[in-house]
């Protein structure tokens, strides 16, 4: 028996990040307050690298910082305030919705099972056996709780995450269900296949493909793990004669620089300045795009803002979606308005309106508002205003939304006239 020995060549590609795209993505997720801990860093082990205080610069943007769009029907989730938590997130929403006895139990119990995703972490019959509550009654309660916003919340997996999201965008229908279903086929890109199982074409399959790309599978990560200290703002927007001009806030950053002369350390130190350097102007870029679309926000008020997504900010920029979603993690912008999370800035549209979903929580607030108090405003009611002020959403819809914001529902809110 003869024996070859054969030497075949193949080629394989892989992606491997090398040290300096680690710190680039490291830097455009570093709101101020982190970039400057890193650099600080850097400066204690390489002595060419200098760091002068952050000159201070006038401002009255702490006070605002609290009381951000005060009395403009603020949308909680929109101030840069102190960030809530998923659990404080969560336990406030459950507070509002009139939960007692074993529905309470059951609440609270789920709640705690939260994973810092925003999912289920625990199995519901054995987290209804720890409440003392029948599995059914458990249901019931995460079928609720499943309505809290951000849509996601609760899932007990992928797929129930990506439906939750579905169902609030109004997209949800068979296919994508089926869809949903098949996720492990869906994984490995193989469309035709399945296009074939659920009996539609591959480009209905691809349509429901690229809408799935546009939900979050992590809705409870966008929550801080503790809630976030008050500090600096990012960026700062000012209205001047020309419109609106976005800066970097100068006074949030230590100045950097490298030292003259020769020495093992100045080239990193030279590169981690040019590091830095992409970071403010892509930070800057990101923040001009975004609050250019949102300008009539920033002049009318949160009933003003537009849908926006960050892919069309990507698109704008010549950057991809992801680049978008670590810039705006964490950055906060002071405008004369009050100090915002660049990132809540985004939203999705609310069904067929042609208002943003954020919008249409502020129109609620200010309906509530102004509602005589001895005659609050049903949900059905509130439904109908809203659609006469071009925002046509259902009834559950205004139900969810006013519980996001905090509002009890009417025969809560019912006041005697001249009464307290």
């Amino acid at each position: 028996m003869e024996t070859r020995q054969n030497i075949r060549v193949t080629q394989s590609q892989r992606l491997q990040l090398n040290l300096g795209l680690q710190a680039a993505i490291r830097l455009l997720r570093a709101d101020a307050e982190g970039l400057t801990r890193f650099l600080e860093e850097q400066a204690a082990e390489n002595p060419h690298l200098r760091l002068s205080p952050a000159a201070p610069e006038p401002g009255d943007w702490l006070p605002r910082w609290e009381r951000a769009f005060a009395g403009a029907g603020l949308d909680p989730d929109l101030a840069a305030s102190a960030g809530p938590s998923l659990m404080a997130h969560v336990t406030d929403r459950i507070a509002v919705m009139g939960l007692t006895g074993a529905e309470l139990r059951a609440a609270q119990a789920l709640a705690e099972a939260l994973e810092p995703s925003g999912w289920l972490g625990r199995d519901l019959a054995a987290i209804a056996a720890e409440a003392r509550v029948p599995a059914g009654l458990a249901e019931a309660v995460l079928r609720r709780l499943q309505g809290i916003e951000p849509a996601g919340l609760f899932a007990r997996s992928l797929a129930e995450c990506l439906l939750l999201q579905a169902i609030e965008a109004g997209q949800d229908d068979p296919v994508l269900r089926g869809v949903l279903g098949n996720l492990p086929l869906l994984a490995t890109g193989d469309l035709a296949r399945l296009a074939r199982i659920l009996g539609v074409p591959v480009a209905a399959v691809e349509v429901r493909l690229r809408l799935i790309r546009r939900f979050d599978p992590k809705p409870g990560a966008q929550f801080s793990a503790l809630s976030a200290p008050l500090r600096e703002p990012d960026l700062v927007a000012r209205k001047r004669a020309h419109g609106w001009e976005v800066m970097l806030n100068r006074s949030a950053l230590p100045a950097l620089s490298v030292s003259a002369g020769r020495g093992e350390g100045r080239g990193a130190a030279r590169a981690l300045l040019r590091l830095v350097e992409s970071r403010n102007n892509t930070l800057l870029r990101v923040g001009a795009e975004v609050l250019r679309r949102q300008e009539a926000a920033l002049d009318l008020g949160l009933s003003a803002l537009v849908p926006l997504t960050m892919a069309e900010v990507g698109q704008a920029l010549g950057l991809h979606q992801a680049t978008v979603s670590r810039v705006v993690a964490g950055t906060a912008v002071d405008t004369p308005r009050g100090t915002l999370w660049l990132r809540h800035l985004f939203s999705g549209r609310a069904g067929q309106a042609d208002k943003s979903a954020a919008a249409i929580r502020a129109l609620l607030g200010d309906l509530v508002r102004r509602e005589p108090p001895e005659a609050p405003l049903s949900d059905e009611a509130l439904a109908l205003h809203l659609a006469g002020a071009g925002a046509p959403v259902a009834r559950r819809t205004v139900a969810k939304y006013r519980e996001a914001l905090g509002i009890p529902p009417a025969h809560r809110r019912r006041r005697p006239q001249g009464g307290a």
